[in-house]
């Protein structure tokens, strides 16, 4: 079987941070919160983000408030995500892992909206590096990426990805659940949504950049 890699987006391979956490506070402000830093935001996330805006809140959102702030938040991000760039050496990885040893294979998933994923990814000439790119479409959980995961890797069976020798690469806690409940490995990356301290704490490795990432991947599938 070959050795898969399943790359996240947001905050993986784009680096989106000061972008996501810019449209959050836009969010918070709607309801009269203050803003966060990056590292208060890092903090403090969590999934599904409902939990997160609640968490931040002290009480329940009306579902009138979350639609508000949802709304809010993606007209925010939207705006900004233009002024977004790759991560450093995110392009070169993706090219050098398909011309490493053995059978070597790559997808996206993540849980930006398909229908915006999707054209981002061509617009930036990233689609030939990829079996499959998926994107969040409606139709999965709404509690986070595990059943997103399963679908796709069933999806990617016929291309002889196997969950055993497949590395999800992603910046929050909700990609090593997901690995976990797929049957899959997780490196988790720092550029994103969590700090350090709180990636650590799934106990699965942790990388300060991509490169680092890809090399632990290399090492769980080597170790089996």
């Amino acid at each position: 079987m070959r050795v898969h890699l399943v790359w996240d987006w947001n905050g993986t391979l784009f680096d989106d941070i000061d972008a996501v956490v810019a449209a959050s506070n836009a969010a918070f402000a709607e309801l009269g919160l203050g803003p966060l830093t990056v590292e208060q935001y890092r903090e403090t996330y969590r999934v599904p983000v409902i939990d997160f805006y609640e968490h931040r809140m002290g009480r329940s959102l009306a579902r009138e408030e979350w639609e508000q702030m949802d709304a809010c938040f993606h007209g925010h991000y939207t705006a900004l995500r233009d002024g977004c760039r790759l991560t450093v050496g995110a392009e070169g990885l993706l090219a050098a892992w398909l011309l490493g040893a053995g059978e070597r294979t790559q997808s996206l998933l993540s849980m930006y909206g398909h229908d915006e994923l999707v054209p981002l990814i061509r617009s930036l000439g990233l689609q030939r590096h990829f079996l499959r790119v998926d994107g969040r479409d409606g139709t999965g959980g709404v509690s986070g990426k595990a059943e997103y995961l399963v679908r796709h890797l069933q999806a990617l069976a016929a291309e002889q990805v196997s969950p055993a020798r497949t590395v999800l690469i992603g910046d929050a806690l909700d990609d090593a659940r997901a690995a976990a409940h797929a049957g899959a490995h997780a490196v988790l990356f720092t550029g994103g949504s969590h700090s350090r301290r709180e990636l650590e704490r799934f106990g699965v490795p942790v990388a300060d950049t991509l490169a680092e990432a890809v090399a632990y991947a290399e090492e769980l599938v080597a170790a089996g």
